[in-house]
């Protein structure tokens, strides 16, 4: 092994550009709720944002790496090809875990547990309930949620209505995101008995619950404008950008009803990525600059 190979092992088990997205989410959480930032408090939050997240990928890994041979875009990683052993992955959890968890605890007790919580969801509860029922992704959006609130708990040590918001945006989000995903991958995951899709196939129902849900993505995303959450809330012009936003992610998806297409799901995927980033970016942006 050489220290190339072993760091590319390293940037797949922690699925690095993934754990880099959800850094920034919390990062965003963290600049709405505060006037003056606390680099030590961003420190800590960026080294236990990212140890959180990439425990958690390894842990999935872990458990799943005999799964992860029978799927063409999951068989080249580090366990599935022998190139990592399983007790080298347990041990880089194990301490990602730590890492983490100790990280957050300096910065307060409530981000420290809601971290620990996400990782417990991911790994012990979302992983093993993917190849028995399709719930799983309801699971699995918990964790998932997690991190765009966990910047505004790490900055003010409270949890109200301003993370909850913020909660319920990424958890909705989640929904029309991960079924275009597995509308794409539906072969693969049957392949592995991954049961993902809210119907059990590509079809009419798990549709119209990909507009259901991005629809209330849309409305959660907007309920900031009327000034009804607390600290955090949305001027006008940025209520309008987040609208245009909101109505360009809805109309990929009533696009992927009408047309029931892998490409129509991979535009829908390419547009809820771009989605959650725009929101993130006008969201601070307004508290910054226009407030």
């Amino acid at each position: 092994m050489t220290i190339p190979q072993t760091l590319t092992d390293f940037y797949q088990l922690t699925k690095f550009r993934l754990s880099i997205s959800v850094v920034i989410s919390s990062i965003a959480g963290y600049f709405l709720a505060v006037n003056e930032v606390d680099y030590n408090i961003l420190t800590l939050l960026i080294i236990g944002g990212f140890a959180m997240v990439g425990a958690s990928n390894a842990f999935n890994q872990l458990f799943e790496k005999d799964l992860d041979k029978l799927m063409l875009r999951t068989q080249n990683r580090p366990l599935p090809q022998e190139r990592m052993h399983s007790r080298t992955a347990l041990f880089i959890g194990v301490f990602l875990t730590l890492i983490g968890v100790v990280s957050l605890y300096l910065i307060n007790i409530k981000t420290a547990f809601f971290a620990g919580l996400s990782i417990f969801l991911y790994a012990c509860v979302y992983t093993p309930l993917k190849q028995k029922t399709p719930l799983s992704v309801f699971v699995g959006a918990f964790p998932g949620a997690i991190p765009f609130m966990l910047g505004w708990v790490a900055a003010t040590n409270e949890f109200g209505i301003e993370p909850g918001v913020l909660f319920m945006l990424q958890f909705f989000w989640q929904f029309p995101h991960f079924w275009a995903i597995g509308w794409t991958m539906n072969e693969q995951y049957q392949a592995a008995g991954f049961r993902m899709l809210p119907s059990g196939g590509p079809d009419q129902s798990t549709a119209f619950q990909i507009v259901f849900y991005t629809l209330w993505t849309v409305v959660i995303s907007l309920i900031p404008a009327f000034e009804y959450t607390g600290a955090l809330y949305l001027t006008p012009t940025a209520s309008l950008f987040v609208l245009v936003l909101g109505g360009l992610f809805l109309y990929s998806s009533v696009q992927l009803m009408i047309l029931k297409t892998i490409v129509a799901a991979r535009s829908l995927i390419r547009m809820s990525i771009l989605y959650i980033t725009g929101i993130q970016l006008i969201y601070v942006i307004d508290k910054f600059l226009l407030q």
